[in-house]
């Protein structure tokens, strides 16, 4: 059984809500009592989460849009203000996997693309996040990088590129605000059961789960819960860290 948190009166933004771990962090904030802004490209989708959140009793609003437009991150911050009149918590999710091949045969335009989402994507809302964090004293934001920010596996060298860069990027901005009152952590899961995964070639997904020592793929749920748990106060001494979620894989 999970802990349960009582986030009533409180604000999460959600990036990449639409699908996999995004939606199901935004439904357990939800469930939790927080309100909620969710960003995502997939507009049909995410409107679709936002309907279910406040059939249930929950309050959400959506932007669609591109996380690499640094006005779409201002936008989403701004109407978490205009409605909810605060922002608390963070989980910048979005991510793409891109083209897999080896790194010599990538392109610049698949980098670029990959790279968008991946990094630029976090730090655009990353910094406007903190800026209204600074502002109250206070807030918790979890970045998504990936196993991939922590070892490197052949045929994803943008992927992984970008991943290692959201480790950095958390480090860094963790130090900036820390003593704020705001605390700035990464996440970094292994194979979990999402739409990304279905871009992976059945034969590599079975090498990689033989890698992962549970033997299975993790859950949405699963990854939810520790987004959840790094935004609590149960969590109020961790700071700056990248937390993998792999079901043991870097343990080896």
């Amino acid at each position: 059984m999970n802990p349960t948190y009582d986030f009533n009166g409180q604000v999460a933004l959600v990036t990449g809500a639409a699908s996999g771990m995004g939606a199901a962090t935004a439904r357990a904030f939800a469930e939790a009592g927080a309100a909620l802004v969710l960003v995502d490209r997939d507009e049909t989708r995410l409107e679709e989460i936002g309907r279910a959140i406040t059939s249930a009793g929950g309050k959400a609003i959506t932007l669609a849009g591109d996380v690499a437009d640094e006005d779409l991150a201002k936008a989403a911050v701004g109407r978490a203000i205009a409605e909810f009149g605060r922002l608390d918590m963070a989980y910048n999710n979005a991510g793409i996997l891109g083209p897999m091949c080896p790194m010599p045969e990538e392109t610049g335009e698949g980098y670029d693309a990959v790279n968008a989402v991946n990094l630029r994507g976090v730090w655009t809302f990353l910094k406007h996040e903190l800026i209204q964090m600074r502002k109250q004293g206070a807030g918790a934001i979890v970045n998504c990088s990936s196993l991939g920010g922590l070892v490197g596996l052949p045929g994803r060298a943008a992927y992984h590129a970008t991943k290692h860069g959201v480790i950095g990027l958390t480090k860094s901005a963790a130090l900036d605000v820390a003593a704020e009152g705001i605390r700035v952590n990464a996440i970094c899961p292994g194979c979990i059961d999402t739409p990304m995964g279905d871009g992976i070639e059945p034969e590599a997904m079975k090498a990689f789960l033989a890698d992962q020592p549970i033997g299975r793929a993790g859950r949405p749920e699963e990854v939810a819960s520790v987004v959840l748990w790094l935004c609590s106060p149960a969590a109020s001494l961790i700071v700056g860290v990248a937390l993998p979620v792999d079901g043991g894989f870097v343990a080896h």
